[in-house]
Parts: structure tokens; C-alpha cells; sequence
């Protein structure tokens, strides 16, 4: 399968960056122990802390799938509305070049 790399951008809503980076990087160990994960980070704008971005890749768009369906996830899901500003910005790509090598 071909590996999937997801980049969400995510604006909190005012007020609300602190608690939203909380939430983010509680994300980050159970989802690196997902089986599929390849990579899972979270950043912050430098010139716009209410920004932020989750920068992930994954063995296949299956175990993406997976991913959503989990409790930390699910979790996460149901504080966007109480944290997040609009939309999520997520979008999926499909690897074209081939990895560097570890």
C-alpha cells in the first residue's frame, strides 16, 4: 500500500490555544503506538500561536481510517467544537518520491 501523509491545520479559537496544544500533544504517544503510524507531530505557528498543525504519515490510508476510530481520537473529536475556530483544515496526500533513507 502507499503511504498516506495527513496535515491538519487547526485555529483555536481565542483564548483557547493553551488548552487546544494540550489536547494536541496528548495525541501524540498513543497515536505513535498505532501499528500503521510511520510519524506523528504536532507544531506550532511562529507568528500565529493560535495555529496549529498536526503533520502525520502512515502505512496506508486504512490505517488512517483506524486511527480516527480509536478513544484517544474519538476523545479529541468531541472537544473540537469547545476549542476549534471553524473548520479543520485536513488534507491527505499520497507519498509520490520514494522515503529517504533512515
Amino acid at each position: 500500500m502507499t503511504q498516506l501523509t495527513n496535515i491538519a491545520f487547526i485555529r483555536a479559537q481565542k483564548g483557547k490555544s493553551e488548552q487546544l496544544g494540550e489536547h494536541l500533544l496528548a495525541l501524540v504517544e498513543p497515536s505513535r503506538a498505532e501499528p500503521g503510524c510511520i510519524n506523528y507531530d504536532v507544531h506550532r505557528s511562529n507568528d500565529d500561536f493560535e495555529l496549529w498543525c498536526v503533520y502525520e504519515n502512515w502505512k496506508s490510508a486504512d490505517d488512517l481510517t483506524a486511527h480516527f476510530q480509536l478513544p484517544h481520537m474519538q476523545r479529541f473529536i468531541e472537544a473540537i467544537p469547545s476549542l476549534v475556530e471553524g473548520e479543520l483544515d485536513l488534507r491527505a496526500f499520497s507519498m509520490i518520491s520514494k522515503p529517504a533513507r533512515a
